[in-house]
């Protein structure tokens, strides 16, 4: 069965952050989308500091690149959303926050969790988001340097109904070593979700998920990352159960 990917992670809107340039970049990301197996992306541009997208830009960015999609005959769903730094949390009114939910779910907000260092506040500001009825979905925090250093730092938050995603990049090797590492260990400790794309540019930072699925190595357990957890978070369903393992599976490392 050819793959029907839902992706809730990239950077395909022009102008707004630090992914496609031009409009013809976001379209040549999205048919790099297309080829890879993906039906259906979320467009979730940084939130933050260096990137202050304001809900109004997001949206009009999905409209546009809708539009374009139409006419270029490129058949990729396209939904709103948002990549929220830790920082900008508390200063989105709830409407705003409910703007970007992701995948045009406002009960999921994706955080990017942090490059460098634990923040003292992680746990409070996760743990307001949910006090409102939001749940979290943390970002890429396989390319975190404590979370590579100790991975069960990750079990309270997902014990809690935090959900993790992984991006397809770190599975694959394209992140290097520590990455790959970290996001292996997190599946064996059943601390990760979802993977996503994270694309930015049709280069290193591009789609690449079906490699991603193929280095974790288990059909039923690639399916539930990529399609099942996706699907239900962008239906409003509840979360499926993780599949057990195959009597064959073993990660690819």
């Amino acid at each position: 069965m050819v793959p029907a990917m839902i992706d809730l992670h990239s950077h395909i809107l022009s102008g707004l952050d630090d992914g496609s340039a031009t409009p013809a970049e976001s379209l040549e990301l999205a048919r790099s989308a297309v080829a890879d197996g993906i039906r259906v992306l979320a467009a979730t541009p940084h939130v933050r500091d260096d990137y202050p997208t304001e809900p109004v830009a997001m949206e009009a960015g999905v409209a546009a690149l809708r539009a374009a999609l139409g006419e270029a005959a490129i058949p990729l769903g396209l939904l709103p959303g948002g990549e929220v730094a830790l920082e900008r949390l508390d200063r989105l009114g709830a409407e705003e926050r409910a703007r970007f939910g992701l995948g045009g779910n406002p009960s999921y907000l994706l955080v990017e969790f942090p490059y460098y260092g634990w923040p003292i506040d992680l746990g409070e500001r996760l743990l307001r988001l949910q006090v409102e009825g939001v749940t979290p979905v943390l970002a890429h925090p396989e390319r975190n340097a404590d979370v590579q250093a100790a991975p069960e730092r990750l079990e309270s938050f997902v014990a809690a109904g935090i959900l993790v995603q992984l991006t397809a990049a770190s599975l694959d090797g394209r992140l290097g070593r520590g990455p790959r590492s970290t996001s292996l260990a997190l599946l064996e400790r059943r601390l990760a979700h979802l993977v996503a794309s994270d694309a930015h540019a049709p280069s290193l930072r591009a789609v690449g998920m079906t490699a991603a699925r193929v280095a974790v190595g288990d059909v039923a357990l690639a399916r539930w990352l990529t399609e099942d957890v996706p699907g239900a978070i962008v239906e409003g369903a509840p979360l499926p159960e993780r599949p057990e393992r195959t009597r064959r599976f073993r990660l690819r490392r």
